[in-house]
C-alpha cells in the first residue's frame, strides 16, 4: 500500500521543522523538544496509519454490486443508477474519501456520498449515477477513493488511496429497440406480430378478398357458379395472401464516422436509425437481417421474424463501435499489452507478481484466466497474432475501449458494402427492401454495381447518408475562442452541406429513394423520403 500524506499532516510536520529552526536558533533545548516531538507525532503516524488501514483491508473491506447481474442494459443518453455497499468487517473505524467511480470513457458517472464514514463493522449503499454516450459495451471498472483510519475518532494523518476493482458492463442500445426489448410481451397489445401484415397482392389462400369479372387465363376452380349465375355472366373469386417484407438493414461502420463527441458523431444517429427500423419492421412481422459492414463484414444477422431476434439485431448494433479489432484501433500490441496489464493488476491476487515485465505471452496467459470475471463474452477481435488476438478480446470482455485508427476506410468499406449487398441478393428468401445507411459509394465502385443488380431484380433500396452537422456544430460551440470557432464551423458546415448535395444527385441518378436520420420514425408508415410529401391520410 501507498500512503499519502493529509493536508494537516503537512501543516504539523511543517509546523515542527519550524519550530526545530527557531529552537535551534535560540538555542531553547525545550523548543527544539516540542518540534521533534512533532515531527515524530507525523512519523509515528505513519506507521499506525498503515497498520490501521492494512488490518482493515485484511479483516474484509470490501465493495460487493447489489445486483446479482453482471450487465446492465440501458438506452444511449438514457441514465442508470448501479447500487454497490462498502463493507468494513473489521475492528477499527475508517473514513472514505474523495470516492469515484472507474468507468469507460463513454459512460459518465458520478457517486454519491463522496465522502463516507465506516465505523467497525459496518456497511454504507453508494449509488453510481451513469449517463450514456454512445450504443456499445462499455465496462464499469470498480471504485476508488482514500481511505483514513480512525483510531482516535478523529481524521489520522496519512490517507491510503485503495482501488476495489469489480468489474460490471453496461450495454447501451438504440432507444426504440431498448424500448422493444423491455416491453412486456405477453396478450394480443403487447406481442410482435407473427403472421405478418396482410398485403394487397393477390395468390393463393383461404382468405377471400372480393368477386371480380371472369377474364381469359382464369382457372376455373375460381369460377363462382352459383354468383355467376345469379348474375348470368361468369365471375371467380380472387383470393387474398399474407405478405411480408424481408427486410434488410446494412449499416457503414467506418472509424472515421465515429468523428466528433460521443453521442453527436454520424454514426451515433444513424445507430439509433437502424434500431428504430428493425423495431418497427419486427413489431408488424416482417423479417429483418442486418450487416454491419467496415472494411469487412463485421456482424451478420440472417433475416428472421419474432421478438427473440430483436435480442441478435441489438448484439448486432452493440458491437458496431467496438475498436478492438487491430485493423480499426490506434493502438499496437505492446500499448494493448500496457492497458491490459494495467486493469489486470487490481483483479489478481498476486497483483501480476508471476507475471515479468515485458513478458508478453504471460500476460496473455493470465488475462485469459481473468476473463471469466469478464461481464461480457464477444467474439474474438481480429489480430495478426494468437496473443495478440487474447489480449484485444481481453479489452473486449471487459468494455476496455481502444482510440480508433486515426486513418480512414472509406475505399475498403466501399468494396465490402458492395459485397455484401451482393450477398444479400443471393440470401432466401429473397430480399424486398434494403435499408442502407452508409457514406456516398464511390464513384464506379463495388457498392454502385451491387445496386445496380439489385435494381434491375427489383429490389427496393433506401439509402440513408450520414449527418456529419451534430458534430460539427459541437466542436465550434466547445471551441476555446467562440468567435473563431463559429468561422471555422460555418466554413466547414457549408463544405459538409455541399458534399451532401452531390452525394444525394448521384444517389439519385441511381434511382435511389433517399431518407433521412430520423432516430424516432413515425409509427406506422416509413418516414417520408427526402424531397417527397406525406399524403394526407
Amino acid at each position: 500500500m501507498q500512503l499519502h500524506p493529509t493536508r494537516p499532516a503537512f501543516h504539523v510536520a511543517l509546523a515542527g521543522a519550524a519550530m526545530i529552526a527557531v529552537g535551534v536558533a535560540a538555542r531553547e533545548a525545550a523548543i527544539c523538544a516540542f518540534g521533534g516531538a512533532m515531527v515524530l507525532a507525523v512519523a509515528l503516524g505513519r506507521v499506525l496509519a498503515h497498520a490501521t488501514v492494512a488490518r482493515i483491508r485484511s479483516s474484509g473491506f470490501e465493495m460487493v454490486w447489489t445486483t446479482t447481474r453482471r450487465v446492465s442494459r440501458t438506452a444511449r443518453g438514457g441514465e442508470i443508477i448501479l447500487e454497490a455497499e462498502l463493507r468494513n468487517r473489521g475492528s477499527d473505524d475508517a473514513r472514505a474519501v474523495n470516492v469515484r467511480p472507474i468507468v469507460s470513457s463513454m459512460l459518465s458517472a458520478e457517486v454519491s456520498p463522496s465522502a463516507i464514514e465506516l465505523p467497525a463493522g459496518s456497511r454504507v449503499r453508494l449509488d453510481i449515477h451513469i449517463k450514456t454516450k454512445r450504443v456499445g459495451r462499455w465496462g464499469v471498472h470498480g471504485v476508488a477513493l482514500e481511505v483514513r483510519g480512525t483510531p482516535a475518532g478523529g481524521e489520522d494523518l496519512y490517507e491510503v488511496p485503495l482501488l476495489f476493482a469489480n468489474p460490471h458492463g453496461i450495454e447501451v442500445l438504440p432507444p426504440r429497440l431498448f424500448a422493444a426489448i423491455q416491453s412486456p410481451r405477453g396478450g394480443r397489445s403487447r406481442s410482435l406480430s407473427v403472421r405478418g401484415r396482410a398485403g394487397n397482392a393477390r395468390g393463393e389462400s383461404d382468405e377471400f378478398r372480393e368477386l371480380r369479372d371472369h377474364v381469359p387465363g382464369d382457372p376455373f376452380k375460381r369460377i363462382a357458379w352459383k354468383a355467376s349465375a345469379r348474375r348470368r355472366k361468369l365471375v371467380v373469386r380472387d383470393m387474398e395472401r399474407e405478405e411480408r417484407d424481408v427486410v434488410w438493414i446494412v449499416l457503414d461502420a467506418s472509424v472515421e464516422l465515429w468523428a466528433g463527441e460521443p453521442g453527436t458523431a454520424p454514426l451515433d444517429t444513424m445507430t439509433d436509425t437502424a434500431g428504430a427500423l428493425a423495431t418497427r419492421y419486427l413489431t408488424r412481422g416482417d423479417l429483418v437481417g442486418m450487416a454491419v459492414v467496415a472494411s469487412r463484414v463485421r456482424s451478420w444477422v440472417t433475416a428472421e421474424e419474432g421478438a427473440a431476434h430483436l435480442g441478435k439485431i441489438a448484439a448486432a448494433l452493440a458491437s458496431a463501435a467496438n475498436m478492438a479489432d487491430a485493423d480499426r484501433s490506434e493502438l499496437d500490441e505492446q500499448e494493448v499489452a500496457m492497458r491490459v496489464a494495467e486493469h489486470a493488476r487490481p483483479l489478481d491476487p498476486g497483483g501480476l507478481a508471476d507475471v515479468s515485465r515485458g513478458n508478453l505471452d504471460a500476460l496473455a496467459q493470465k488475462a485469459d484466466s481473468l476473463r471469466s470475471r469478464a461481464p461480457f463474452v464477444p467474439r474474438p477481435p481480429y489480430a495478426k497474432t494468437s496473443r495478440e488476438q487474447r489480449l484485444r478480446h481481453y479489452c473486449a470482455a471487459f468494455g476496455i475501449e481502444l482510440p480508433p485508427r486515426l486513418e480512414g476506410e472509406r475505399d475498403a468499406t466501399d468494396h465490402a458494402l458492395g459485397a455484401t449487398l451482393e450477398k444479400i441478393l443471393l440470401e432466401r428468401p429473397a430480399p424486398s427492401v434494403i435499408h442502407v445507411l452508409a457514406q456516398a459509394p464511390v464513384p464506379g465502385g463495388a457498392t454502385e454495381r451491387a445496386i445496380q443488380k439489385l435494381k434491375r431484380k427489383r429490389v427496393e433500396v433506401l439509402f440513408t447518408l450520414p449527418d456529419f452537422e451534430p458534430s460539427v456544430a459541437h466542436a465550434a460551440a466547445s471551441a476555446e475562442d467562440r468567435a473563431v470557432g463559429k468561422l471555422v464551423g460555418e466554413a466547414v458546415l457549408s463544405r459538409v452541406r455541399a458534399s451532401k448535395r452531390r452525394a444525394e444527385g448521384r444517389l439519385r441518378k441511381l434511382g435511389l429513394k433517399l431518407r433521412a436520420i430520423n432516430v424516432r420514425p413515425p409509427k406506422g408508415d416509413d418516414a417520408v423520403p427526402l424531397g417527397e410529401k406525406k399524403e394526407p391520410q
